[in-house]
């Protein structure tokens, strides 16, 4: 197949196909009239990167991940050298979350400096999944209500949960 179909294939541009070329990730083999033509391999293998790169891998990392296939594998992380480019990855991951946890104390510490009363709510300190209201130490929570969310467009939806307190 021509480098545009390959291209169509994997969901990538051509010239994405021709930096990983550049690179030695794949190649391509010449036509006789010079166009590059790819085979049905290489389309596991962009598609390999593609999945690494969305998983926060950088192009060397795939490196390991494409000789496992090219070696016959089904999956690109079952060579031993794939499984260490995991475990560094996820070491460099939790040194990243190590990180983010002592800036973040750091900055709580600052507003508790500047802010005395102003705290997090203790249930929510470790949800990042809001918007992390921050509200005077003794105020009141603010009910959820409509015009909370997308400008009043979304109502607020009724928790049907039973209160943690009373279970």
């Amino acid at each position: 197949m021509r480098i545009g179909e390959l291209a169509e294939r994997v969901g990538v541009s051509t010239r994405a196909l021709r930096y990983y070329e550049q690179q030695g990730l794949i190649s391509a083999r010449r036509g006789p009239n010079g166009y590059r033509e790819y085979d049905e391999s290489d389309v596991r293998l962009v598609a390999e990167i593609r999945s690494l790169l969305a998983s926060g891998f950088s192009l060397e990392d795939t490196r390991p991940f494409l000789e496992c296939l090219r070696a016959g594998h089904e999956e690109g992380g079952s060579c031993p050298e794939s499984v260490a480019v995991y475990r560094r990855r996820l070491a460099e991951i939790d040194a990243e979350i190590r990180s983010l946890i002592r800036r973040r104390a750091e900055l709580s510490e600052q507003l508790g400096n500047v802010c005395p009363g102003c705290v997090l709510p203790l249930e929510r300190r470790d949800d990042h999944s809001h918007d992390g209201d921050l509200r005077r130490a003794g105020a009141p929570r603010r009910q959820t209500g409509t015009g909370r969310f997308l400008g009043g467009l979304v109502p607020a939806l009724q928790d049907d949960r039973p209160d943690p307190g009373t279970a």
